[in-house]
């Protein structure tokens, strides 16, 4: 399928609800979490060094009867932390709280990672809530496209509050069953509640 194909296929999509492929976030988060582990001292909630008492949300976790909720098993079966949340708005997830984030109120400074693949129409406004919820010191993990960077509707927004991380995976993406994929280069931006940088390190995985 033509990314041009694709993004009329997610727009018209009910919930833009796409499986996102487990061995791509398994990837992500063992190069992130040993980044995390060789700067401690940026570390303050020690993330990196203690992903199973980190508590952990994902607010559009996905899932129905033929998939699993692709962030909350993986992390679950790599850290088994003591809290992992997960939300969604769909009737059909097997998220424990169904509803939709952008109206949730979500006790804030309670969650050290909020992570999920957002809806792509609304994944500024999902960035800028979870960046209100997380705690100090908090990251803010989405799965993007890369051209995500590129829009005059965002560049106020990256005058603000860039990410500190931009992992871009190298091999693209499948998110449907026949495993096929298109032209476009998807990434993990990572944001730290808190951290403004200059300039985001972009990591090729």
């Amino acid at each position: 399928m033509s990314s041009t194909n694709r993004s009329n296929a997610r727009d018209t999509h009910i919930s833009d609800y796409y499986v996102t492929p487990r061995d791509c976030i398994r990837n992500f988060l063992g190069n992130w979490l040993e980044d995390l582990q060789s700067n401690l001292k940026d570390d303050i909630l020690m993330v990196g060094e203690r992903p199973d008492r980190a508590y952990w949300l994902d607010p559009c976790a996905g899932g129905d009867e033929k998939h699993c909720m692709s962030y909350p098993d993986v992390i679950k079966s790599e850290f088994d932390p003591n809290v992992l949340t997960t939300m969604d708005i769909r009737e059909n997830s097997p998220a424990e709280i169904k509803g939709d984030y952008l109206l949730t109120e979500i006790e804030k400074n309670y969650y050290d990672v909020i992570i999920t693949n957002p809806p792509f129409n609304i994944a500024r406004e999902i960035i800028e809530k979870a960046l209100e919820d997380v705690k100090v010191g908090g990251y803010v993990v989405m799965l993007l496209r890369l051209n995500f960077f590129g829009s005059k509707q965002r560049f106020d927004f990256w005058e603000k509050q860039l990410p500190v991380w931009a992992y871009v995976h190298h091999r693209r993406m499948s998110f449907t069953d026949d495993n096929k994929t298109d032209s476009i280069e998807y990434m993990h931006a990572v944001w730290q509640k808190g951290n403004k940088p200059k300039y985001t390190m972009l990591k090729i995985i």
